[in-house]
């Protein structure tokens, strides 16, 4: 089985950061894609950041230039770097990861069970 465990959530005042982490563990045997979403309350679950297995980013409009997505594939786990936060930037925070593992060669997603990010003074 695969596990995500996401931490690094919290309160920040805006214009501070935060460093989400979500690792996945279980019988493993390749990630794809990692990426991360987020969910405001009474809005629908949006992307806000990818990264592929060949090291290629993209990110939403709205957060450009504000944070970035890394990943340590020797860790299988996948970071999203919050600068500059708005309080627009509250949501719960989801990381997603494409895996196949020992067990299956089919490629499928997991989900991280959500890290609560809010920004306000």
């Amino acid at each position: 089985q695969v596990q995500l465990v996401e931490s690094g959530g919290g309160l920040v005042q805006p214009g501070g950061s935060l460093t989400l982490s979500c690792a996945a563990s279980g019988s493993i045997r390749s990630i794809n894609a990692m990426r991360w979403y987020r969910q405001a309350p009474g809005k629908q679950r949006e992307l806000v950041a990818t990264v592929t297995d060949g090291g290629s980013t993209n990110y939403a409009d709205s957060v450009k230039g504000r944070f970035t997505i890394s990943r340590d594939n020797a860790k299988n786990t996948v970071y999203l770097q919050m600068n500059s936060l708005k309080p627009e930037d509250t949501a719960v925070y989801y990381c997603n990861q494409w895996i196949t593992t020992n067990r299956s060669p089919q490629l499928r997603d997991y989900w991280g069970q959500g890290t609560q990010v809010t920004v306000s003074s």
